[in-house]
């Protein structure tokens, strides 16, 4: 087969509608990105901008290329023109004759073009017909009330969902060639894939069953297959069985390595011709979703291996909001960043886009487990034979192309449609169409194309369609927003023992170094314009203000603001984590809703846009450590926020959580603190650290120092070593901070060089700070640890990569710092 790529052709676009000339574009890509580096549109992301930008969505948009053929490719039997992916509704013609049309994003389209192509100079031409014009226009009869959706019935549409806006994207609604887009000509066959089924033995061998996948049926066809390992060559033959002795397994992060093979495969003819070749890396390993009867109800956990694991992480939406064009370096910030905070699993989010080979790539490569969204996200679909076999080709097509990934644990139909839709799914005419696309067409297409991969209808899921939070406890997943959305209070997440837990989260803003990124440095008041704009979700604001009055005292000014509510953040996901990780095996999951933003804005992601940090996915690196020291007090707070009953508090249960494969011997610490540096009691005990146990290994009666010292004066700092140092380590308040007499303290700080861009710094405090902050002003870099706790006259020392070289005397001056007394006035 021989390939002809059209991406690296010159390309141009225009804007049909107003008729404008023609100018110069870039492919793959999106006239968004066009229109800005012409000049032709402001930044986007910047101020108000996005409002401003509304029409380009109203108006259809043509892309043109002019390029040469070689006589050899149109000898061929076969010419197609190959796209694999248009956005969205697209009319594409070759040197003026129709080819084919579109009208879903996530659709690869393959066009016979033998008869209309020539050798020498071609054009082709695309239209991208606006895509509101569509929605207004088709499908009329689809009118389910709708969640989530400003523009109204986006669904009728194959098309990103959250182009049109959501809770935490802007509303850019684009249009253009979004993927790789080609010319292949071939004779007689082509292989379309291989189909690979690992069959693991009782005795550790693992044999791969190969089946070749052609565009025509064809008799008599052989595989040569060669594998390699580490790129050494460690087996090859003829056939469809290849045996591997000892195996090299692939395991999730944190549970052993991700060892991937290279398999290529040559596809034969009888008479020993080559119909083509097909090449990936794979990885042997088995994953299941493992749901058996227990005394709880039923399971809901991945088994990896034989090995339950319990699945740390968070989902993921698109990297940015024009996912055209992204590539390996735009996934793997914050996919090195998951796994640098123990992360074993992404959930790809159903409102995004299946993501590209690279995400994959990097998912096989860092053994991040992936939770596959079909995008389908919170309204109910159309269910009509059209729209239905639109879902069939996607679904056929995305299961074959991602089915080999040593990553891929899960096929989700779509995200909260059953739970958000409990009521429209008793009218029979909106079940019927649910059920056509999310128990029919994806469960086909998942069994056939697939068939070892599990399927699970929605997320939240429970059959029978209870969503409730008691039958979470027994079975299926659980999205749970009674804290933020609910606003209750945080310590609601401990009232629940989910079996897993696959949404929950908690919104903070972004550092004033990302929000100088989009926001005048005259609008930076929350309340402004612009924030308000970068503030999707309705009445987040002030719900974010909610919880901060409840936990920390009043801020002094915007940056202790943001702050305050990047410590809120860390401490609500901090609360329900370790809830759900001491609830093991019992829960065997927790997903924090989400990993990273779009575009810069105020949000409920531990990465802010510009890759920086927040204070939550430093602390998620504690506490989804694989041995975790975790205290559960259990104070009872109301289900309104206010009413925290300062009297309740008394015990402090100490335990430890253990998800490492190799088991440990190690060493539990307490100390229990006055705010004046004196520690009133120390204990310790010697633990057994085993796979997959939480157990509760100390319980503390704290009433006669509470009643001597008062609550107010006093802190619990928590601790294991194993093998001497120390692993996990986490202060625990008896009262909610703002009642803290926390005094001031002296910092000091050393550092050294060592190398241009690369320092060791050195804190030391003369009293307690909780959650020291520093930063880098001016510069962008990479800590090893920030947001930490400084203990009287104890040296904390990190390290930092700048992004620029620096002299220490310029590195000292830039270097500032705060913790939660500095934060109020």
């Amino acid at each position: 087969m021989r390939s002809f790529p059209l991406a690296s052709v010159s390309w141009r676009f225009r804007d049909a509608t107003e008729g404008s000339r023609w100018r110069e574009a870039i492919v793959p890509g999106c006239v968004h990105r066009d229109l800005r580096r012409h000049d032709l549109i402001p930044d986007p992301f910047w101020g108000g901008n996005e409002l401003s930008l509304q029409w380009i969505e109203e108006h259809d948009w043509e892309y043109s290329a002019t390029f040469d053929v070689p006589a050899a490719l149109i000898e061929d039997e076969h010419v197609e023109l190959v796209a694999d992916g248009l956005d969205t509704v697209a009319t594409v013609r070759l040197n003026g004759r129709i080819v084919g049309h579109g009208e879903n994003m996530f659709v690869a389209h393959r066009w016979d073009v033998k008869r209309w192509i020539r050798a020498g100079r071609n054009e082709l031409t695309i239209r991208f017909d606006s895509a509101m014009r569509y929605i207004r226009s088709h499908r009329l009869d689809h009118q389910p009330k709708e969640f989530n959706d400003p523009v109204g019935r986006s669904q009728v549409l194959r098309k990103q969902p959250c182009q049109f806006g959501w809770d935490w994207g802007p509303r850019l609604v684009t249009a253009g060639v979004w993927r790789d887009i080609r010319l292949e000509s071939w004779r007689g066959n082509r292989v379309e894939s291989v189909r690979v089924t690992q069959h693991h033995g009782a005795d550790g061998s693992v044999t791969l069953a190969l089946e070749p996948e052609l565009a025509n049926p064809e008799r008599g066809v052989r595989c040569y297959w060669q594998l390699a390992f580490d790129r050494v060559p460690v087996a090859e033959g003829t056939g469809t069985q290849i045996r591997i002795e000892h195996p090299q397994l692939w395991w999730p992060n944190g549970h052993g390595a991700q060892s991937l093979y290279h398999l290529q495969v040559q596809i034969l003819r009888a008479d020993g011709s080559s119909i083509g070749q097909w090449n990936r890396r794979i990885g042997l390993r088995t994953i299941q979703l493992d749901r058996h009867a227990d005394e709880w109800g039923e399971s809901f956990q991945f088994v990896v291996n034989g090995r339950p694991v319990f699945a740390k992480g968070a989902n993921w939406i698109p990297a940015h909001a024009f996912v055209a064009g992204l590539g390996r370096e735009d996934y793997a910030r914050d996919l090195r960043s998951a796994v640098a905070a123990h992360m074993n699993m992404i959930r790809v989010w159903g409102g995004g886009v299946y993501e590209s080979e690279d995400f994959y790539d990097l998912c096989d490569e860092l053994g991040l487990l992936v939770w596959q969204d079909f995008m389908f996200a919170c309204t109910i679909y159309p269910g009509d034979d059209a729209f239905v076999a639109s879902v069939r080709a996607e679904a056929e097509q995305q299961v074959r192309r991602l089915r080999h990934r040593a990553c891929l644990a899960l096929w989700c139909g779509n995200n909260e449609i059953e739970g958000l839709n409990a009521d429209l799914l008793k009218t029979p005419k909106l079940r019927a169409d649910y059920n056509a696309v999310f128990l029919t067409a994806l469960p086909d297409a998942v069994a056939r194309w697939d068939s070892v991969t599990p399927y699970w209808p929605s997320s939240p899921y429970r059959s029978g369609g209870d969503n409730s939070h008691a039958e979470g406890e027994k079975r299926g997943d659980t999205h749970f927003w009674d804290v933020w959305h609910a606003r209750h209070p945080v310590k609601d997440y401990e009232k629940w023992a989910f079996r897993f837990v696959s949404e929950f989260g908690m919104q903070s803003f972004s550092s004033p170094a990302t929000q100088a990124t989009f926001c005048p440095p005259d609008d930076w008041n929350i309340f402004g314009a612009t924030m308000k704009e970068h503030q999707k979700n309705r009445g987040g604001n002030q719900i974010i203000l909610d919880y901060l009055a409840q936990r920390f005292p009043f801020p002094a000014g915007q940056e202790a603001l943001i702050y305050l509510s990047q410590l809120n953040q860390a401490y609500c996901m901090r609360t329900g984590v370790e809830h759900y990780r001491r609830l093991m095996p019992r829960c065997m999951g927790a997903l924090y809703w989400q990993l990273n933003d779009c575009w810069p804005v105020t949000s409920w992601s531990s990465i802010e846009f510009t890759g920086r940090w927040k204070a939550l996915h430093f602390i998620a690196r504690r506490f989804f450590a694989p041995a975790l020291a975790s205290a559960h007090v259990p104070g009872d707070e109301t289900a309104t926020i206010g009413n925290y009953r300062r009297s309740d508090v008394r015990k402090v249960h100490l335990y430890t959580v253990y998800d490492a494969p190799k088991s440990a011997v190690g060493r539990l610490r307490w100390d229990l603190f006055h705010l004046d540096n004196r520690i009133l009691a120390h204990g310790e005990k010697a633990v057994r650290l085993r796979y997959g146990e939480s157990i509760r290994q100390k319980s503390l009666d704290l009433g006669p120092a509470i009643a001597r010292h008062g609550r107010d004066c006093l802190y619990l700092r928590l601790a294991l070593d194993v093998d001497g140092a120390c692993v996990s380590e986490e202060t625990i308040f008896l009262a909610p901070p703002r009642y803290l007499r926390m005094p001031k303290a002296r910092t000091t700080v050393d550092l050294r060089m060592t190398g241009p861009r690369d320092a060791e710094i050195d804190f030391t405090s003369t009293g307690f700070q909780h959650r020291f902050a520093f930063d880098v002003r001016g510069i962008a870099h990479e800590a090893s640890d920030n947001y930490f706790e400084l203990y009287p006259q104890e040296k904390k020392t990190v390290t930092v990569h700048l992004s620029k070289a620096v002299t220490a005397a310029r590195l000292r001056k830039l270097i500032t710092h705060r913790s939660l007394v500095d934060a109020h006035e």
